[in-house]
């Protein structure tokens, strides 16, 4: 039988006050697991656990700069003493910054690396030991289609996606003989509270991502749940070094023909 449960593992996932880290989390619970997450600061740590709360789940929230490597360490080990040994990492804390390349500053560039690609690094390196001594572990990076493509004032976001995509597949190089298993998940345009904006009724913005989806809509949070459940289960201990896109296929699709 194929075991899609996550019964007494825990989950740490990064940024998952709300949006998408949230709903990730929301499925592991469903399956069976502890959930822990972390936020930049206590506001956002407190909104979380009260949003968990809402939904019946007691997750356990922390404060930390997934950027700083010693909070990082420290926290790694506050929920190894606390909670237990990390079995499923999901990397989904992440920004972005939409400024055209030449008025990009240095500093705002190295920014979005520092949280979309760095932090990455920094966790999963802090889980990797005591998931080589339990003997197994999964990690999952929140990629993007801009792990894939360009588009105008994205520019850090997609080198960070991009060398996220690549970072995923070196840590499974690296460390599947341990029964790592570390993928990505490519999220495609997907209703959160960022795109809101976007999604209003005649923005052209919302008309072009509907018109180059095949399936004429935005993603859902909940789209998501059943890929990253599949990936932080034991039904994909062979499946390593894959970006799984849940885009609706836009990645498959080259658009209609002008009229």
């Amino acid at each position: 039988m194929i075991n899609f449960r996550l019964d007494g593992k825990v989950a740490l996932i990064t940024g998952a006050s709300y949006g998408i880290g949230f709903a990730i989390a929301k499925g592991f619970s469903e399956a069976g697991a502890t959930i822990c997450f972390n936020d930049i600061n206590q506001e956002l740590v407190d909104k979380g656990i009260k949003a968990y709360e809402e939904v019946g789940i007691k997750a356990h929230g922390y404060v930390c700069d997934v950027t700083n490597e010693e909070a990082v360490n420290a926290l790694v080990k506050k929920i190894e003493e606390e909670v237990g040994v990390i079995d499923i990492l999901v990397n989904n804390a992440g920004i972005i910054k939409r400024i055209p390349m030449i008025e990009m500053a240095a500093s705002d560039f190295r920014k979005v690396i520092d949280v979309d690609l760095n932090a990455p690094f920094i966790v999963s390196k802090a889980v990797i030991p005591s998931m080589i001594k339990k003997g197994h572990g999964k990690i999952i990076n929140i990629c993007s289609m801009m792990s894939e493509l360009g588009r105008e004032t994205v520019s850090a976001y997609a080198a960070a996606k991009g060398g996220l995509k690549m970072l995923t597949r070196n840590i499974a190089s690296e460390y599947g003989e341990y029964n790592i298993q570390c993928n990505g998940i490519g999220p495609g345009y997907i209703e959160t509270p960022q795109t809101a904006p976007l999604r209003v009724e005649g923005h052209p913005f919302n008309s072009f991502i509907i018109s180059k989806t095949p399936a004429a809509r935005w993603g859902k949070t909940d789209d998501l749940m059943g890929p990253a459940i599949f990936l932080a289960s034991d039904a994909s201990n062979f499946v390593n070094g894959h970006i799984l896109y849940v885009d609706g296929g836009i990645l498959a699709y080259i658009g209609k023909q002008p009229k």
